[in-house]
C-alpha cells in the first residue's frame, strides 16, 4: 500500500485499541488529533467499505442500541501493519525535515 489518505490512517488507529462502531471512530479520531481531524460520517463509511474490500478491517460484531444496529469494525492484522507501515513513513519525513532544521542552524 503506498501512502494513505488521512481519514484512512485515523480510522486505522483508532481501531488499535479494539473494535468500535462508526460514531465512536468519529469521535476517537478527533480525540487523537486533538481536534484537528474531523472526519464527515458519508467519509467514514465509504472509507470503511474500502478498507474491508482490503482486507484491512473486518465487521466485528453488531449490537442494537434504542432499536438501531450499531456494527463494530476491528482492524485486521493486514490493517495494523499498514498503519505501521504509515507512521514509520510519516516519522521519516519528520526526521528528515527536522534534522534539516537543526543543520541549518534555524
Amino acid at each position: 500500500m503506498g501512502k494513505m489518505t488521512e481519514p484512512t490512517y485515523f480510522i486505522l488507529s483508532a481501531l488499535l485499541d479494539g473494535p468500535l462502531h462508526g460514531y465512536g471512530i468519529i469521535l476517537r479520531t478527533q480525540e487523537q488529533s486533538g481536534g484537528q481531524v474531523r472526519i464527515a460520517v458519508a467519509t467514514m463509511y465509504r472509507t470503511l467499505d474500502r478498507l474491508e474490500e482490503e482486507r484491512l478491517v473486518a465487521a466485528d460484531h453488531e449490537q442494537v442500541v434504542d432499536g438501531r444496529v450499531r456494527r463494530y469494525y476491528r482492524i485486521t492484522d493486514e490493517g495494523t501493519e499498514a498503519v505501521r507501515a504509515e507512521a514509520a513513513r510519516l516519522q521519516q519525513a519528520v526526521n528528515l525535515v527536522i534534522g534539516r532544521i537543526a543543520v541549518a542552524g534555524a
